[in-house]
């Protein structure tokens, strides 16, 4: 009775007990998806009713004898949503990531539906003709609904996160940068549904205190009846410089219920990227150092370029044209501004940009632009936050000394200074310097750290794909239009 008691209790603890907020929001979730997949059917039925997008319309038979298929359109992408996480998903997705994702289920959902149908149905008193003018307009109305539908579901899940609700419990293990490093970034985004309720130290070196502004609550050895007491439901042991057998060791004193346990890779992990194992004459080797960008890949990346540069160039050139009359007018000088930068394997060579600072902008000497900086033009100003002064770097693109995406050149000068105090600096040259970058696009522009910049840089280089390189120039456009970009100035 005893040993039953105590599961009761441990089952109703804080730590275990189920977050209703969440199981709302999944169900709401759900909803959202089946209204969309059955919004999409109506609208594909009347898209080839009225739309003569496959060849002359004709009669088709009444929306009634299609409710059989569209239950079965419905069932087959709600369950592959289900069997590819997309009911879990992780707390920062991209939405670029989700988007493709949920692209990718349900053309495979409206495939495998528009099957099973003729299966199914062919022999029976449901038997209907189900064209491909109604399967091209329901996959596309399919696609677009659910994901405007889990965007208006992003934006009410922010809302309720940032006023306090939806939020899990978090506990930091650890006192060093990194672990201040995941703190400040929990605390600049409520959206990521965390609250951290304390952090945990070794206990050898310190016990009291705080890290930027969170309690230190115990040490290791107060973990499970911290996790126990205080309901945490998230634990990230920030600890890269451990040993193995202290995060073994950490991760058994947090197996309690249902938390979640999150580690911060060491530095050989960070350094290895994209691991995969080759074969010497038996002999197994682990490669953790690679040039993505090579042959096949290294043409495929090219052709991105090319084609990127060329058609912009050609769809924005009305526009350049406007802003080279508008900073003429301005101040009488010259329109471009060509600034020797690094680029592939260390070489230099001149990125344009439009005049952005006043003629005598460097008359003392180079410096980093700052918030408000004097040297900055009224219109250069609106140009920097937008990044149109960094259109006419297509011309460096068109000419193969830049690519659209890639780590951003820096002068010659600071080069110098970089490589000497920061690891692996010089690696980053190792790809074509970029328009933008994973780095950019991750709120590193202007004046922040170079070192985690850096460390954006290297992981770009060595995870290239060319799917990365899209969703990098979208999020970039993204974050343009909507001026999300605080350190652009």
């Amino acid at each position: 009775m005893a040993g039953d008691a105590s599961a009761v209790e441990y089952l109703t603890s804080p730590a275990v007990r189920p977050n209703r907020t969440r199981t709302y929001l999944r169900a709401l979730l759900l909803l959202l998806d089946l209204l969309a997949l059955i919004g999409a059917f109506l609208l594909g039925y009347a898209g080839r009713v009225s739309l003569p997008l496959f060849g002359q319309l004709e009669k088709i038979p009444a929306f009634e004898r299609y409710l059989p298929t569209l239950a079965l359109h419905v069932a087959i992408i709600i369950s592959m949503f289900y069997f590819s996480r997309l009911y879990h998903p992780p707390r920062a997705a991209s939405r670029i990531d989700q988007g493709r994702k949920i692209i990718g289920v349900v053309t495979v959902g409206s495939l495998i539906a528009s099957a099973m149908q003729e299966l199914i149905f062919k022999t029976t008193i449901f038997e209907v003709d189900y064209s491909r003018g109604i399967f091209f307009y329901v996959w596309i109305f399919s696609a677009v609904l659910v994901i405007l539908g889990r965007e208006m579901y992003r934006v009410l899940q922010t809302r309720l996160r940032e006023r306090g609700f939806d939020r899990d419990n978090l506990l930091i293990v650890g006192m060093g940068k990194i672990a201040r490093d995941i703190a400040r970034r929990v605390n600049a985004h409520p959206e990521l549904g965390y609250n951290i309720v304390g952090v945990v130290v070794n206990g050898k070196t310190k016990t009291r205190g705080t890290l930027v502004g969170y309690p230190i609550i115990g040490t290791y050895h107060d973990l499970p009846r911290l996790i126990d007491t205080q309901g945490i439901e998230q634990v990230i042991i920030a600890l890269p410089e451990a040993q193995r057998a202290e995060i073994v060791e950490l991760v058994t004193l947090c197996q309690r219920g249902r938390v979640d346990i999150k580690i911060y890779p060491d530095v050989f992990a960070y350094m290895a990227g994209d691991l995969s194992v080759d074969d010497l004459g038996g002999t197994p080797l682990l490669t953790v150092r690679d040039i993505a960008l090579r042959g096949w890949r290294l043409s495929l990346k090219r052709s991105l370029d090319l084609l990127g540069a060329f058609w912009g160039l050609v769809f924005l050139s009305p526009f350049m044209l406007l802003t080279a009359l508008a900073i003429r007018l301005e101040d009488n000088g010259p329109v471009f501004y060509t600034q020797e930068r690094m680029g592939l394997d260390g070489r230099p060579f001149p990125m344009i940009k439009f005049r952005t600072m006043r003629i005598d902008a460097e008359a003392r000497g180079p410096g980093w632009t700052v918030e408000n900086d004097p040297r900055v033009t009224r219109l250069g100003r609106f140009m920097r936050r937008t990044n149109w002064d960094e259109i006419p770097q297509l011309i460096n693109v068109l000419l193969g000394e830049m690519s659209l995406v890639g780590p951003r050149p820096e002068r010659p000068v600071y080069v110098l200074q970089f490589r000497e105090h920061i690891p692996r600096y010089m690696e980053r040259h190792r790809e074509k310097a970029g328009m933008t970058g994973w780095a950019q696009v991750n709120g590193l522009r202007g004046d922040t750290s170079i070192a985690e910049r850096t460390q954006y840089d290297l992981w770009y280089v060595e995870n290239w794909s060319l799917w990365l390189d899209i969703k990098i120039i979208l999020r970039t456009i993204w974050q343009t239009m909507t001026r999300r970009d605080k350190n652009a100035y």
